[in-house]
């Protein structure tokens, strides 16, 4: 019984490191939005765990709306309520 006991003692030790590091990673369910400004718009990145998926911009004096991705690449986005639209992405300048 002894035995038993300090098998056990020795596991709960030796398994407490790696409950603690699965918190660490578990996956938040609320996402962060960041909100600035630009010119007379407002806009709202949505990011679900550092993943940016919409973007909701509001005009001034204007209704607003979304930006979701297209197809899940970094920088292929459409409008929600206008998924035929195509929004330009060009990279102009690149650094290395």
């Amino acid at each position: 019984m002894r035995t038993l006991n300090r098998l056990l003692l020795t596991g709960l030790f030796a398994f407490t490191p790696l409950l603690t590091f699965a918190a660490d990673e578990a996956v938040t369910a609320d996402p962060d939005v960041t909100i600035r400004t630009e010119g007379d718009k407002t806009i709202q990145e949505y990011r679900q765990n550092g993943f940016l998926y919409a973007i909701k911009v509001t005009p001034k004096g204007a209704p607003p709306y979304f930006l979701v991705r297209a197809d899940g690449t970094d920088a292929n986005f459409i409008r929600s309520d206008q998924p035929d639209m195509l929004i330009p992405s060009w990279k102009i300048f690149e650094w290395k």
